[in-house]
């Protein structure tokens, strides 16, 4: 297996969310994985301050971007990748069954009706299994749903990018209660990834530390299977599920699922603009949980 270099993470302390560039050193080619578009809640405003961060270090370090890569629709950060695409180049990538979150979500937001479900908003959707280069190193897209049903990790050599589908050993793992989601799906979507070698590197997309922790996103196949507190061995799928429903039903929404959703679904682009030449975010009333 070939040890891919330790790739450069962008920590966003306001979402909790690692942003990577992993660059291939032999061609200068890179992959920038799960950008963040900025968003102030309060007051509707995007930012960039986040993706210029990684526009920058790409600059400096002389790379060419090949691919933005999500890991899914992100419902705790807005997507930077459309912003990327334009300053930097590149393709923007999701696994193939973004449709089926685009199907759940334009009902739920009463979308217009010429948003497309076919994902081609997105510049190429993977299939599992599919593999792929950025430069002359190969990547691997592995489809393991549960969190949503979409969502992807990324296998490059010695390392797995798995978005959500597994944090920090002390955090556990992603929820599996957002429409289309499914405790027992996750399960052997995270089985999936403990199957790689014992010495696989594993990051993460978001940290929420307990106590003290400094947040922290890389850590081992091995490690998780030790002490992962949801998912180590010697947890049942039965026991897993049952801790995991219970524990999101206690689970507030997170803050920006709204905005972001619809944001993600369109590869981090806005709703089109209305006649007056603005975007707006829906908020659908009623219809998530209650007050």
């Amino acid at each position: 297996m070939r040890t891919l270099l330790t790739p450069q993470a962008f920590f966003d302390p306001a979402t909790w969310t690692v942003t990577y560039v992993v660059a291939d050193p032999d061609t200068g080619y890179a992959a920038i994985i799960d950008p963040v578009l900025d968003y102030d809640f309060k007051s509707g405003c995007t930012g960039t301050a986040s993706a210029d961060r990684v526009l920058d270090y790409i600059g400096k370090q002389g790379l060419r971007v090949e691919w933005i890569l999500e890991t899914h629709a992100h419902a705790d950060h807005l997507s930077g990748a459309r912003y990327l695409k334009a300053n930097a180049g590149g393709k923007i990538a999701i696994g193939e069954h973004i449709r089926a979150v685009q199907s759940t979500f334009r009902a739920i937001f009463n979308l217009e009706r010429s948003f497309a479900l076919d994902g081609s908003q997105f510049d190429h959707l993977f299939k599992d299994g599919e593999t792929f280069r950025i430069g002359s190193m190969e990547m691997s897209a592995l489809h393991v749903p549960g969190h949503t049903p979409a969502d992807m990790a990324y296998l490059a050599g010695d390392a797995v990018f798995v978005g959500d589908t597994l944090f920090m050993p002390d955090v556990g793992t992603a929820r599996a209660d957002f429409p289309g989601g499914d405790a027992r799906q996750l399960y052997r979507s995270m089985h999936k990834l403990l199957l790689l070698p014992a010495e696989t590197r594993v990051f993460v997309c978001h940290d929420y530390p307990p106590g003290e922790r400094a947040p922290q996103w890389e850590t081992t196949v091995g490690e998780q299977r030790k002490a992962n507190i949801h998912v180590r061995d010697g947890i049942s799928e039965d026991a897993f599920v049952a801790t995991r429903v219970a524990r999101d039903a206690t689970l507030d929404m997170p803050t920006l699922i709204l905005p972001s959703i619809q944001v993600n679904i369109r590869a981090g682009g806005l709703p089109p603009p209305e006649d007056n030449g603005v975007s707006y975010l829906k908020i659908p009333v009623n219809t998530f949980g209650v007050a």
